[in-house]
């Protein structure tokens, strides 16, 4: 079991952030972030998230027009601003992914399993969303994910083939300390969960 220090440094203690210290996040972060949180499961090890890491000026001016008044902020003056979308046709990656079922990716694959192939991509790009968020702060960074922004302005900007589409944003980096809400309350065991 990790001791209490890891658990705080990933999740108890961890905040989402609205402001960044002007300290650079590398390359070789960004890649050690991305082999840490590919390890998360997946459904038929599918692995739909692709990951734009948004570093320049450039870049996150061509995120500005579809953010929020909120976000934008924090959006430019995060050292990287992570776009975790998923891939719409992730199954014609299943024969290299989960090569021990061949027909894996007639599961997903056709007019008759599309329902099944974009709730499966979504809500497998969304944990792995998670897992990200989860590895970047077991590596010592911090996270700001966000909602608030238009997805077909991200989509249209980074994805205009259509075959990828935006979930969510979010900063990482080095937190400014002075920009954080105070801690907001969660549920209580009792309120959020049942034994059955």
């Amino acid at each position: 079991m990790l001791d209490d220090k890891a658990l705080d440094t990933i999740l108890r203690e961890a905040r989402s952030q609205n402001g960044w210290q002007d300290k650079p996040v590398s390359d070789a972060q960004l890649h050690a972030l991305y082999d840490l949180m590919k390890w998360g499961p997946t459904s038929a090890n599918s692995s739909p998230a692709r990951i734009v890491w948004v570093r320049t000026r450039e870049g996150k001016e061509k995120l500005r027009p579809a953010l929020s008044e909120g976000n934008t902020e924090k959006t430019m003056t995060a050292p990287v601003v992570a776009i975790i979308a998923y891939d719409t046709q992730f199954y014609e990656l299943l024969p290299q992914l989960f090569p021990h079922n061949p027909d894996a990716i007639n599961w997903f694959k056709g007019p008759a399993a599309a329902a099944v192939a974009a709730t499966t991509a979504f809500r497998n790009g969304t944990l792995q969303g998670a897992y990200l968020m989860i590895a970047a702060r077991a590596l010592g960074l911090e996270c700001g994910p966000m909602s608030g922004f238009d997805n077909a302005k991200v989509d249209t900007a980074f994805f205009p083939d259509g075959r990828f589409k935006t979930n969510f944003l979010c900063g990482i980096g080095y937190g400014d300390p002075a920009k954080l809400f105070n801690r907001s309350p969660r549920l209580r065991f009792e309120e959020a969960c049942t034994l059955a």
